[in-house]
């Protein structure tokens, strides 16, 4: 009796004046500290990051065209993620608890999926638009415009919160796991359960994404290399110059980043997220936290891959940064329009 009290006083729970509370997570404050920075960093990096996205394309009218209005929808939407989600997130995975209650945390994972399902249908329509500004530019710009994009951004936006809120709310999801909820509920948990039929689809939208845009962005590399080529022909009868030859090197290190990060960021969560049902060792919630941080930490490097590795927003990023937080105004603020 002495060993097992021992023990369950050693225990630290959640709220421990309820019998029903979750165990919270015992961290050394090292640890803890640390873990908090690092993801604090994380987080303030996507939020500013994207939106100094945000500022300058509604600040600048050079960079207000229909692909920088899909690059600002979803640095919004990573910005969101950023500063309504990851926050929260990061409380409950340091900790190891859940404080504000069943409500909240249906409305946390809702917002949490649609921002995810956003981001990955923003990169999608991105991907599309790059194909056929450079796969048919001459019919490009009367397929592509500003109100075409909006109509486009609007739908993708309406179609992941109408979709995952209903999911969320309804427990569609859950259905079939009545037993698992009664056995494992706790009170300071806040975890969205996927029956077998239900978690297959992150990793369906995943993988139908991921194809398309590796589909794409191949065809627009070949395309891009064969316009070089023929440039390159015209003007130095045979022989690349220089200058074409980095244009191929550039357009095949931002295609291989955008690509890379991606499947990187994405492909571990969604394969876990698939298979955790099917296999019960699986299960566990530290795989959970790191997986989905993982899939998180991409909200965080759009801003550089679509933004610090163009010029025109390299440009614009250091006109509103020496303006705005410096104070130092410069000749170019006012023609870089």
């Amino acid at each position: 009796m002495t060993s097992n009290e021992t023990q369950t006083d050693n225990i630290l729970l959640c709220y421990p004046l309820l019998s029903n509370s979750c165990p919270k997570l015992h961290r050394l404050a090292v640890v803890q500290v640390g873990l908090y920075v690092c993801l604090l960093l994380m987080i303030l990096t996507t939020v500013f990051g994207n939106l100094l996205i945000i500022i300058s394309i509604s600040h600048f009218k050079h960079l207000q065209s229909p692909t920088h209005l899909i690059v600002q929808s979803l640095a919004a939407c990573d910005c969101l993620m950023g500063s309504l989600v990851m926050p929260y997130s990061m409380v409950r995975s340091v900790e190891g608890c859940w404080y504000l209650g069943d409500v909240v945390c249906k409305v946390h994972s809702s917002l949490d999926m649609t921002f995810c399902m956003s981001s990955l249908l923003h990169l999608g329509l991105i991907s599309v638009d790059r194909y056929w500004a450079i796969c048919d530019p001459l019919r490009y710009r009367l397929r592509v415009t500003n109100t075409t994009v909006t109509v486009f951004i609007i739908v993708i936006w309406l179609f992941s919160f109408i979709y995952n809120f209903s999911i969320v709310f309804s427990g569609i999801t859950a259905v079939g796991l009545e037993m698992l909820i009664l056995q494992t509920y706790c009170v300071g948990s806040c975890i969205v359960l996927f029956n077998k039929e239900w978690a297959v689809y992150p990793f369906l939208t995943f993988f139908i994404t991921g194809a398309i845009m590796s589909s794409l962005y191949m065809k627009i590399f070949h395309v891009a290399q064969k316009h070089a080529k023929v440039m390159s022909e015209r003007v130095t009868g045979g022989l690349k110059s220089q200058s074409s030859a980095q244009r191929e090197r550039k357009a095949a290190k931002t295609l291989a980043i955008v690509m890379g990060v991606f499947m990187f960021c994405w492909l571990p969560y969604c394969a876990f997220t698939a298979l955790y049902p099917f296999f019960t060792f699986l299960n566990s919630a530290e795989v959970f936290d790191v997986l989905f941080w993982f899939a998180y930490f991409n909200s965080s490097c759009n801003p550089v891959i679509y933004g610090f590795f163009y010029p025109c927003f390299q440009k614009a990023f250091k006109i509103l940064i020496s303006t705005y937080i410096f104070g130092i105004r410069n000749a170019n603020t006012s023609t870089y329009e």
